[in-house]
């Protein structure tokens, strides 16, 4: 395989090399290809969820989305990240139990109006992604997710910058900047590039 398929590009998740044995299409050796591949089974995911209402505040449905966007590519989508020592997220025992806890929060402000609805899905789509429960896809799968929860709350689909997210440019950037400045408690850029 290239060594460019699997290379550490800044906002992607690196992957063990357990992980990396997990990619089924064989035909896939470089970066380009493997983007190709994920995004058709994306689509296969977001069509899923959007064919009838799915609840995105239930574990199960969240795991599921994953699997669906990532099942044809990955052997291990829908399962939690198993890596100990994690560079980025949770600690793969506190997955579930972090999972829970922001669903509960996230459940307690819809139902107190505690945020304007916006405000509420994109903290459910960054607190998914400092969890990033999976070993990988956790962006993509956070910003459909997020979409998902938004049309519930009777908003749009985010724009999230009007341009592809996968591949390292200027737009990647000013969402991984937002991503920073939300982990600094300052949501407003998450806000802004969201419906840019």
């Amino acid at each position: 395989m290239s060594a460019d398929l699997f290379s550490d590009e800044d906002g992607n998740t690196p992957l063990s090399a357990e992980e990396r044995l997990g990619l089924i299409p064989t035909y896939i050796t470089l970066r380009h290809e493997l983007n190709e591949a994920e995004q058709i089974n994306i689509t296969d995911g977001e069509n899923w969820a959007t064919r009838q209402s799915r609840n995105m505040l239930d574990e199960d449905i969240l795991r599921e989305l994953h699997r669906r966007m990532f099942g044809k590519v990955w052997a291990w989508a829908g399962g939690y990240s198993k890596e100990t020592n994690r560079r980025i997220g949770s600690d793969s025992f506190r997955i579930p139990l972090d999972l829970r806890q922001m669903l509960d929060d996230v459940r307690y402000w819809i139902e107190h109006d505690t945020y304007p609805a916006d405000e509420i899905a994109l903290r459910f789509h960054h607190r998914l992604t400092q969890i990033h429960p999976f070993p990988n896809g956790n962006g993509r799968f956070s910003r459909l997710a997020a979409d998902l929860l938004a049309k519930h709350l009777g908003q749009p689909y985010f724009s999230w910058g009007r341009t592809s997210l996968i591949e390292a440019g200027a737009t990647r950037g000013q969402y991984i900047e937002a991503l920073r400045a939300a982990d600094l408690h300052d949501l407003e850029p998450l806000l802004r590039f969201a419906r840019s």
